[in-house]
Formats: C-alpha cells, sequence, structure tokens
C-alpha cells in the first residue's frame, strides 16, 4: 500500500483521467500496453470495456501496444471488471486489462490491470509497469493477435447465474444498470435464472456512449429507489458503469449500502461456517454500527484503506472471507477474485432467505452512527497537499468526539480532499464537519 506518492499515473482504481486529454491519451494507452506485457511476461490477455464513447478508441490503443509486444489479446468487448476477471481465469490467460472510468461522467477513461488469478496488481505491481514505459519499444519480429470473443459476457452472466438459489428469488426484482456495462450482462443472468419467470425489471440498460452513470446508477440512486417505490416492487440493484460495485433500494425506497450489505453477508456466511467467516475486513469509511453488529455475531472486523484492492489484500493477509466498502464493492472469496455488482446481488438474496430476512426492516435495525462526508476541490495536484498540517488541525478536533472518529484523506480517483465525520450525535457531526471544512479550505488550492 506504500508507493502511491511515488506513482505518475496510477491512482487508487488504475490510470484514469479526461479521456483523449491528461493521462488518458491514445498515446499513454499504447505505452502502457506495451509496458504491461513486459512486465508480465506472459502474453495472454483478457481487455474489457464498459460503454462511454471513447472506450473504443482507447482499446484499440491499447490492444495495439500489447501486440506489439507479441501477446494474444482476448477482446471481450463491452463486459463487467469482474467480467474480465472471471475471463482471465476461465481461458487461464496470464493478465487482464478493464477500460472502464467506473463511477465517473463519461467524458473520464480510465485503464486497470489484473493478473493471472483475476485481481487488481498491487500499488508495487503498477509502479513496475510505470518505469517500463520508457523502454517499451517493440521489435518487428513481435507481432501478436487479437481473438474477438463477444461470448465472454454471456458466459460469465450464466456463471453468476448458477449461484442463485431457486428458492430465493422474489418477485419484484428491479436492475439499474446505469447505462454501463452491467446492460449486457444483466439480461443474461435474468435468463437463466428463475427470475426470467417473475416480475424482474431492468432500468437504464440502454446506451449511447454519453449516458454512463447519468442520472441513474449508484451515483443517482433516486433513480431506482423512485422506480421501486412508485411501482411496489420487492427491492432493487443499482450498478455503477463497470459493475464492480452494486447498492440496493428497500421496498420503501430506501438505500441499503455496502455497510448493511455486508452486515447481512457476513451473517450469512459465518452461519454456513464457510472459511474466513470469523473475518470482515471493512475500510476506514464503514460506520461504526457495522463493527457493533458483527462482533455481536462473533465476527471480528478488520479496517484498512480505501480501495477493493486494499480490501482484497487485507483479505489475504488476514484470512477473512469476506471484504468491502460502503460504497458497494464487496468481494466474497468463495465466490469473486475481485468487487462485482452482479455476484453481489445473487448472494444478497441466497442470504435474505437463508436468513429469513425481511429487506424492508433493514436499515431501522442497523441504527447507524450519523455521519457525514464533505468533499474539498482540490486546485493543485494531491501529493502538493500538506497532509502533515491537515493531520494536525484534524487530532485538535478529535478529543470533541469521544465515541466517534474524525477521518481525513485525499480520493484516489477525484481531485478532492474528504473529510468523514461519525458520533452518536448528529448536531456534533454537524458542527464539527462545517469547523473542519472551513480550517482545511485553504490546504486545496
Amino acid at each position: 500500500m506504500g508507493n502511491e506518492r511515488h506513482r505518475k499515473y496510477f491512482g487508487t482504481d488504475g490510470v484514469r483521467d479526461l479521456a483523449n486529454s491528461g493521462n488518458m491519451t491514445p498515446e499513454l494507452a499504447l505505452s502502457l500496453g506495451r509496458a504491461f506485457i513486459k512486465f508480465n511476461r506472459g502474453k495472454r490477455v483478457v481487455v474489457g470495456l464498459d460503454t462511454r464513447l471513447s472506450g473504443g478508441m482507447l482499446e484499440g490503443a491499447l490492444c495495439a501496444g500489447m501486440t506489439s509486444e507479441g501477446a494474444e489479446v482476448f477482446s471481450a468487448e463491452i463486459i463487467p471488471t469482474p467480467g474480465v476477471s472471471f475471463a482471465v481465469r476461465e481461458l487461464r490467460a496470464d493478465g487482464g486489462a478493464v477500460i472502464s472510468a467506473s463511477h465517473n461522467p463519461a467524458e473520464y477513461n480510465g485503464i486497470k490491470f489484473l493478473g493471472a488469478d483475476g485481481c487488481k496488481l498491487s500499488d508495487d505491481e503498477e509502479l513496475a509497469i510505470e518505469e517500463l514505459i520508457p523502454t517499451a519499444n517493440s521489435t518487428a519480429s513481435s507481432v501478436g493477435m487479437i481473438h474477438h470473443r463477444a461470448d465472454l459476457v454471456e458466459l460469465y452472466a450464466k456463471h453468476i447465474a448458477s449461484y442463485l438459489n431457486d428458492e430465493s428469488v422474489v418477485d419484484g426484482v428491479v436492475f439499474d444498470c446505469a447505462g454501463g456495462a452491467s446492460a449486457k450482462s444483466v439480461p443474461v443472468l435474468v435468463r437463466n435464472s428463475k427470475l426470467a419467470d417473475l416480475n424482474t425489471v431492468i432500468i437504464s440498460r440502454d446506451f449511447d456512449g454519453l449516458n454512463i452513470n447519468r442520472d441513474c446508477g449508484v451515483m443517482h440512486m433516486e433513480n431506482l429507489t423512485s422506480y421501486v417505490a412508485k411501482n411496489k416492487m420487492s427491492l432493487g440493484f443499482a450498478f455503477d458503469g463497470d459493475a464492480d460495485r452494486v447498492l440496493i433500494s428497500d421496498s420503501k425506497g430506501r438505500i441499503i449500502d455496502g455497510d448493511i450489505i455486508l452486515w447481512v453477508l457476513g451473517r450469512w456466511l459465518h452461519k454456513r461456517k464457510a472459511a474466513g467467516s470469523d473475518k470482515v475486513v471493512v475500510t476506514v469509511m464503514s460506520n461504526m454500527a457495522l463493527e457493533a453488529h458483527l462482533e455481536s455475531e462473533g465476527i471480528e472486523t478488520l479496517r484498512c484503506p480505501v480501495g477493493d484492492r486494499y480490501v482484497l489484500e487485507t483479505m489475504r493477509a488476514s484470512g477473512a472471507g469476506l471484504g468491502g466498502e460502503q460504497s458497494g464493492h464487496i468481494i466474497a472469496n468463495e465466490f469473486t477474485a475481485t468487487g462485482d455488482g452482479l455476484c453481489t446481488a445473487v448472494l444478497f438474496l441466497n442470504a435474505l432467505k437463508e436468513l429469513g430476512e425481511d429487506v424492508s426492516t433493514l436499515v431501522d435495525r442497523f441504527g447507524r452512527y450519523p455521519q457525514r462526508l464533505t468533499n474539498l476541490t482540490l486546485t493543485k495536484p494531491r501529493e502538493l497537499v500538506d497532509m502533515a498540517a491537515v493531520d494536525e488541525i484534524v487530532e485538535a478536533y478529535k478529543s470533541k468526539v469521544s465515541k466517534g472518529r474524525i477521518f481525513v484523506r485525499t480520493s484516489g480517483t477525484e481531485p478532492l480532499l474528504r473529510i468523514l465525520v461519525e458520533a452518536p450525535e448528529r448536531s456534533t457531526v454537524e458542527e464539527i464537519s462545517d469547523a473542519l471544512a472551513e480550517k482545511l479550505e485553504k490546504f486545496c488550492g
């Protein structure tokens, strides 16, 4: 987790920027493709993308760089990030690459790499790729080839459908595809399960390259929550652009976030005595109520930095079988190697059935601590923010939150300074959030 400040291109989730400018140009994609193959050594690579207009441009450049180093590329075309992870393992490939900016608007794009195990690369591995960019010059004899494998998304979705127990399926499920990669996989999931026989609805499945995440998906939950409540549906699942995240609407149109999902799945896996089910990895952003609930069930919680890569690293180090983020990245070791929105949705339905849960009561019973996240816009590079001075100011306020916590960090994917305040009393949260935002504004630009 320690080399982020040294990396020029990679953030917490690959390289990401405005498409066709900054750090997301065809020229850089070409260089990254060459450098990845030099770093990876193995030549078989799966490449997938989401629905952004710039995706084809960047895929062409990335694949050109890879094949110029002799790689055999399997293009899965439009497919969720976890679909690429599945395909890497299914094809016994040496690695993978995903072209996506996840939850960001359509004008952004990004590239992230996976290893032969289908997992995202570590900070050290990404740094090693960066260091190979200047030396990534190909020769005339090293030319690879590209295979177009549009069938991989169907194989992936059928694989996820196989996890859904018939008795777990409920009438009135809604899927919000966010105009993104899940638009190709959710219909296959539905067709290949008992969901096809019930009142199952798919919304925001149309895409034009520009509408990804626009007024839909996890970034705009009102699209799903209003549909579920208005149409008296049982529950709904919303994805982000590359479908590695999921958030849920209950029947009343209230949001079930990653913390509540982890609470449900953690108890379910513990009941099943699954491997590593005595531990759950959460990030520093997760609500303290989650710790209290899990600990009352005899389940230990371990915290790590924000980012599903760090969740996975901590899971591996601790032997935990489940981990995730409040934002909806969930990893269940027994079922997936990376955050997987579709898989999480299926497991959640199974868990509700086996635990005898009423989904409409989860929000009330969770009883989260009041929490407020304030985002301050950075007008200078995040590495130039004086975090030592920021931490000194934060420490002075921590004594005012005896049973809560304060956490301040720079975002790894957006130019933001994030301030999280959590305490038993909402008035304390509001007061300290406002005061900190005012004090820390001067560090942002």
